[in-house]
């Protein structure tokens, strides 16, 4: 007989689950290595659709290349391209890249601003880069990132119904505290690469099997 779903309440499943994510992975930090405001930037554009692995990889020659946001202005398109190429949707990126850094360098004096308005003025920049810019360099909890594991764990909670980025996060952000948004979304990151793994979930293995309606569900 299948097991009866079980009833979900989003607060208290936020509330036990910022304190085990907590608990568990105290430090969970960005996988994307940066050392300043516009490399971060540039390696979360990368991310899309691509592992931090192999970003952290191409970043690595490609910020000894292009020092500033005026060195990837000048770069020329197909080089540029060439160069992040392995990250997969090279030439878009390629051209997020750029628009970027031409307006960072045009209207904001070379210096990744720190607002989400002026971050979102930037081509190729949306919330969840904005935010993983304002959260993980500039320190400001503005939002929650919802990438693909946020996006996922926080379904298999019971967090949120919704299918869409933006909603996801409208609901995380009523549901979790503020001071917790950035935190958050880094542990739950973290979660995701090490236990609750897309194709084959631990849920043996997971701190919150105890009240995760999906864990309750499993055989």
């Amino acid at each position: 007989m299948a097991k009866k779903k079980a009833m979900v309440d989003p607060e208290t499943i936020a509330r036990k689950a910022v304190a085990a994510l907590k608990r568990e992975y105290d430090g969970a930090t960005c996988a994307l290595e940066h050392q300043s405001a516009l490399q971060l930037l540039i390696a979360t554009i990368l991310s899309a659709q691509c592992t931090d692995a192999r970003v952290n990889l191409v970043t690595k020659e490609l910020f000894r290349k292009y020092r500033d946001a005026q060195a990837f202005v000048k770069a020329p398109q197909e080089e540029l391209e060439q160069d992040v190429r392995s990250t997969g949707f090279y030439r878009n990126k390629a051209k997020s890249i750029k628009g970027a850094c031409l307006k960072i360098v045009e209207d904001f004096g070379g210096e990744v601003p720190g607002t989400m308005d002026e971050l979102l003025t930037l081509p190729g920049v949306a919330r969840k880069t904005a935010n993983v810019v304002l959260g993980t360099w500039f320190g400001k909890n503005e939002g929650v990132v919802v990438d693909t594991h946020v996006k996922r764990i926080s379904g298999l909670l019971g967090m949120s119904r919704e299918s869409s980025p933006e909603k996801i996060e409208q609901e995380l952000m009523r549901l979790i505290p503020r001071e917790e948004w950035t935190n958050f979304s880094h542990q739950l990151i973290w979660h995701g690469r090490k236990v609750c793994v897309a194709r084959r979930p631990k849920c043996c293995a997971c701190m919150m099997s105890g009240f995760c309606p999906s864990a309750m569900l499993s055989p």
